[in-house]
Order: structure tokens, then C-alpha cells, then sequence
């Protein structure tokens, strides 16, 4: 897929509205060789998806061996909206706290003294962090307006061909 291909897919509005979501599966092929796919909290700068998590966690091995990963970003109604992005995972060890945690983590509901109190937690429980990048490489937004998984989009293309004949 081309970049500017999947500019246009990320623009979109609904896929603005899936980017600006707390929440993506992350799957990824662990050290074992089986699929695993993790909900993670993620943010989008516009031209990357950050996402970040402790030194110790378990995918960092799996993903510094196999960076290849896909993301589903969704709704949780029916129809859903589903955003897909698939890229390869960059690791970026920082120190302390990497600024897209806190932002992150900005939109749960807190007051503004439970939020300094819960960023004291989260200063005093890491010394660092791993921020996980993923550039985008492949995006397919799903609505069922406008665009619907391949397999459906092939049925309906061959449902048209048959009924032209």
C-alpha cells in the first residue's frame, strides 16, 4: 500500500474518530511462534501510533524478535466501525515517564487531585519505559457504509457480475 493510500484511509473522519480512541488490540507472534493480541492504550501524532509499557513486559522480546504487528482500533456497537493498521513495531527504551503515557492516560475521569496523586503513583512505580512505534504500512477502515471487510466487498462485486450477465 502506498503512503498516500493510507493518508487518505487515516484522514477519513471515522478513522479520526477511531485515532482519537483510548484503546487498540495489539497482536503480535510471540517468542513461542503463537498469535497474541493484547488491548493496549495508545495515542496517534499523526503520523504514528505510540503506545508505551513497562522495561520487564513480556511482548518486548517477542516484538524486538518479530516486529511485525497488526492493530484494530473499533466500536463497540453495531455496526461497528473498525479502523485496521498493520506496520512494523519500533522500541524505544526512554527514562521515566515518556510524555504519551500521560496523555494516554488523560481522558479517564479524575479529579485534579487524584490525577497529580495517580501521576505520583505512576513516577514512584517506573524508572522507564518502553515507547512501542508503529508507522503505519497498510490501514483499512471498515464502516458498512461505505467500505465493508474484503470477503463482502468480493461477494458483492461477484453478486453485480452475475446479475450483469
Amino acid at each position: 500500500m502506498q503512503p498516500d493510500e493510507i493518508a487518505e484511509v487515516l484522514n477519513r473522519p471515522i478513522s479520526q474518530e477511531l485515532l482519537a480512541r483510548d484503546l487498540t488490540r495489539l497482536a503480535y507472534v510471540a517468542k513461542d511462534g503463537t498469535p497474541r493480541s493484547i488491548p493496549i492504550a495508545f495515542t496517534w501524532n499523526g503520523s504514528e501510533i505510540v503506545m508505551c509499557t513497562s522495561k520487564n513486559a513480556p511482548k518486548l522480546p517477542a516484538l524486538r524478535h518479530s516486529p511485525a504487528v497488526a492493530l484494530t482500533i473499533d466500536t463497540e456497537v453495531h455496526p461497528p466501525k473498525i479502523l485496521l493498521i498493520r506496520g512494523q513495531a519500533e522500541l524505544e527504551v526512554v527514562d521515566g515517564i515518556p510524555d504519551e503515557y500521560l496523555q494516554i492516560n488523560g481522558t479517564y475521569e479524575m479529579t485534579a487531585e487524584q490525577r497529580v496523586e495517580w501521576e505520583a503513583e505512576v513516577r514512584s512505580l517506573y524508572d522507564g519505559m518502553v515507547r512501542i512505534i508503529v508507522i503505519p504500512t497498510w490501514a483499512k477502515l471498515i464502516d458498512f457504509d461505505t467500505t465493508l471487510p474484503s470477503a463482502v466487498e468480493e461477494l458483492v462485486r461477484q453478486r453485480g457480475e452475475r446479475q450483469r450477465s
